[in-house]
């Protein structure tokens, strides 16, 4: 579990300054702690929903499609004063689950891996990068799932990678927190 200290101070501190467009992206790898520092940074500042990748990206080959339906679907409309909408994926059947609304105006946190690219970086007025190291994520992510993730963790990495090479979220990001 991240124990981001002094950076949730300076992260939160950026939430407070950003204005009307009260958008946080997080994204980081499997396992480096963005769903921990989402909900960190929203008991911080409750006002905030988090929203995480992980209950709309449609299958395990689905990092990218969730990122762009998440911009396309949500930060979009949000940072333009309309509603958001979402489609979630019920991962027992393996397909499309129920729509969900985010009214106008709602202070959001959004998290998930490949989220963290150009068009949601124009969007968000804070973009965070969570980064830890290899070893840490995995035991990490597989002490989360387990079984469950530990066949699909080489196809998500590479996912992973190809969305780093294709985006640089680091360079991208206004925060880096290092676990």
């Amino acid at each position: 579990m991240p124990r981001v200290g002094a950076s949730l101070a300076g992260i939160a501190a950026s939430v407070d300054a950003c204005g009307p467009t009260r958008l946080v992206v997080i994204d980081g790898r499997s396992g480096a702690g963005k769903t921990t520092l989402a909900r960190e940074l929203a008991a911080a500042r409750p006002t905030f929903a988090v929203l995480s990748l992980d209950q709309l990206y449609p299958g395990w080959d689905g990092l990218r499609r969730g990122a762009d339906a998440a911009i396309s679907g949500v930060l979009a409309p949000l940072a333009q004063g309309r509603p958001g909408r979402w489609q979630g994926w019920d991962w027992e059947s393996d397909g499309p689950a129920d729509w969900h609304d985010i009214a106008t105006g709602t202070p959001l946190i959004l998290e998930g891996a490949g989220l963290l690219t150009p068009a949601a970086a124009a969007l968000a007025p804070v973009r965070i990068w969570v980064e830890a190291e290899d070893t840490l994520r995995r035991e990490r992510a597989l002490r989360r799932d387990g079984a469950t993730y530990e066949p699909h963790w080489d196809r998500w990495a590479a996912q992973e990678r190809d969305h780093l090479r294709a985006n640089d979220p680091r360079s991208l990001a206004t925060h880096i927190v290092r676990v």
